[in-house]
C-alpha cells in the first residue's frame, strides 16, 4: 500500500518514518527544496513535555488584556474580516472553560510523555542523534513574579499524575542547574525544571531524518506545489502539483495531510473543515559571543512567554503568539523585544549585530490538541494543527497515525477523528 505524506516539515517527516516502519510504501511532497523549511526552520527548539497545557486555558483571556495594545506583547490578536478567525476565536474562548482546559490537558500530557518515548527510540534507530545540536539537560521555566511562582508550583502534583516530572528550584537551585543565569538572581523568584525534557535543531532533525528515509526508499516530491486534490466517489483520486517543468498529479492509495496552517485552505473546497488557524511566531538566531554566558539548559520565561535554547554554539531565543493572517512579514518591534529580552536576562551571551531573525506560522487548533485520524474521504488523513508543540508531539502523532492507518488500537487514549462520524 503506497501512503502520500503531504508536507515535509517536523510533523510530515516522522509520519514518513514511522509509516515506513509499518511497512507501508512512502513518498512525501513539500513546496521546499528539502525538509523542515517552515515552521520547524527556526522554531524555539525544544521537546516540552512539561508543558501540555494549552493556550485555550482559563487565564488566557485576562492574559490577552493585560498585554493589549503593548508592542511586545507574547499574545497580540489582530482581527480581520475572515469568518474562519472569527469562529477560531470563538471556539478558543469556549476551550478556556475549566473543565475543557483540564480534558485537553490531559490529552496533551499523554501525547507528549508517549511522543518524547518515542523520539529517543526513532533518534537511536536512526542514528541522527550528533544531526541536530540535541541537549538533554531539561528546561528550566523561569519565573520573575512570587505569586506566578506559586500557583506554578501547583501544577507539579497534576504534572506528576501525567508521569512528568518537574522540580521546584529556589533562585539558587536555578542558577545551580544553568550558571550562565547568575546575573538573575536579584529578580528570580524561582523555577521549576523539567528534566527529562530536550531541545535541539527541529530543522536539522527533519533534514537528517528525511534522508535517512530517502536511503530507505521513500520518494520525496521536492520543490511541488500542491495546487488540489482531486476527489471522487468519497475518496482523493490524486494530488495536483506545480513544479518547475510545470504541471503533474501525483497519486497514491492513501493520503496524509501534515500541512501546517496551509492544510485549511488546500482542503476546504472538498467540505473538510478543519479547525486550525496560523499563529505566527518570532525567533532570532545568534552566535554565541560568551559561552560561559550563554546557557546550556533550555529556557522559558513564563512571565514573557520567550523560550531560549543552545543550539552548538548558537543561541535561539523564539515566542509570542500572533492571530492575524498568513503573512510572514516581520514586525521589527518583535525581533527588538527577543534582543532586549537577550541584553536583560543574558548579557554578553550572543553577539546580537549578527542575529538572524525568522517567523513562522505555528497550526494551531483553538482548543489545544492536534487532529490525528480519518477524513471525511475514505482514504484521507490527517496529522495536523500541533500548535507550538509540533516537534515535541511528532514522533507520538506520528505512531500514532500509522498505528490507525493499519487498523490497530491506538497506543494512548485521545480525542481521535474518526471519518465522517
Amino acid at each position: 500500500m503506497h501512503v502520500m505524506v503531504l508536507g515535509a516539515g517536523i510533523t510530515g517527516v516522522t509520519t514518513a518514518w514511522y509509516l515506513r516502519r509499518a511497512g507501508f510504501d512512502v513518498s512525501v511532497v513539500d513546496r521546499q527544496g528539502e525538509a523542515g523549511q517552515e515552521t520547524s526552520f527556526a522554531n524555539g527548539g525544544q521537546i516540552s513535555v512539561s508543558h501540555p497545557e494549552p493556550w485555550a486555558n482559563p487565564a488566557a483571556p485576562l492574559v490577552a488584556l493585560r498585554w493589549l495594545g503593548r508592542a511586545g506583547a507574547p499574545l497580540r490578536l489582530r482581527p480581520r474580516a475572515d469568518p474562519a478567525q472569527w469562529q477560531w476565536m470563538l471556539a478558543f474562548l469556549r476551550a478556556c472553560l475549566p473543565w475543557r482546559s483540564r480534558r485537553n490537558t490531559a490529552a496533551i500530557a499523554a501525547l507528549a510523555v508517549h511522543s518524547l518515548a518515542g523520539l529517543r527510540q526513532l533518534r537511536k534507530l536512526a542514528a541522527i542523534a550528533d544531526a541536530y545540536d540535541a541537549r538533554a539537560g531539561g528546561i528550566l521555566h523561569l519565573f520573575f513574579d512570587a505569586r506566578q511562582f506559586a500557583r506554578a508550583r501547583a501544577r507539579v502534583a497534576e504534572l506528576s499524575s501525567f508521569g512528568i516530572e518537574l522540580r521546584p528550584c529556589s533562585a539558587a537551585q536555578c542558577i545551580a542547574v544553568e550558571p550562565a543565569l547568575a546575573a538573575l538572581v536579584p529578580r528570580l523568584a524561582g523555577g521549576l525544571h523539567a528534566p527529562g525534557d530536550e531541545s535541539g535543531d527541529a530543522m536539522r532533525f527533519s533534514r537528517a531524518l528525511a534522508k535517512v528515509l530517502a536511503d530507505d526508499g521513500v520518494c520525496f516530491h521536492y520543490g511541488a506545489h500542491i495546487e488540489r486534490l482531486r476527489a471522487g466517489g468519497g475518496r482523493i483520486a490524486g494530488v495536483d502539483i506545480r513544479h518547475a517543468r510545470g504541471g503533474d498529479t501525483l497519486g497514491a492509495d492513501a493520503y496524509v495531510v501534515c500541512l501546517g496552517s496551509h492544510g485549511r485552505r488546500l482542503l476546504r473546497p472538498l467540505g473538510e473543515r478543519l479547525p486550525i488557524f496560523p499563529l505566527k511566531g518570532y525567533s532570532i538566531t545568534a552566535p554565541v559571543a560568551d559561552a560561559a554566558r550563554a546557557p546550556c539548559v533550555s529556557l522559558t520565561d513564563e512571565s514573557r512567554r520567550i523560550v531560549c535554547s543552545r543550539l552548538g554554539e548558537r543561541l535561539r531565543i523564539a515566542g509570542t503568539a500572533e492571530l492575524n493572517d498568513y503573512s510572514l512579514d516581520i514586525d521589527p518591534a518583535r525581533i527588538a523585544a527577543m534582543l532586549e529580552w537577550a541584553a536583560t536576562h543574558l548579557p554578553g551571551a550572543i553577539d546580537p549585530a549578527r542575529a538572524t531573525p525568522w517567523a513562522g506560522l505555528r497550526p494551531a487548533t483553538p482548543d489545544g490538541p492536534p487532529i490525528i485520524g480519518r477524513g471525511a474521504h475514505d482514504n484521507l488523513w490527517y496529522n495536523t494543527g500541533h500548535g507550538p508543540l509540533g516537534w515535541t508531539l511528532s514522533c507520538g502523532s506520528a505512531s500514532i497515525l500509522a498505528a490507525l492507518l493499519r487498523g490497530e488500537k491506538p497506543a494512548i487514549d485521545f480525542p481521535f477523528r474518526h471519518g465522517r462520524g
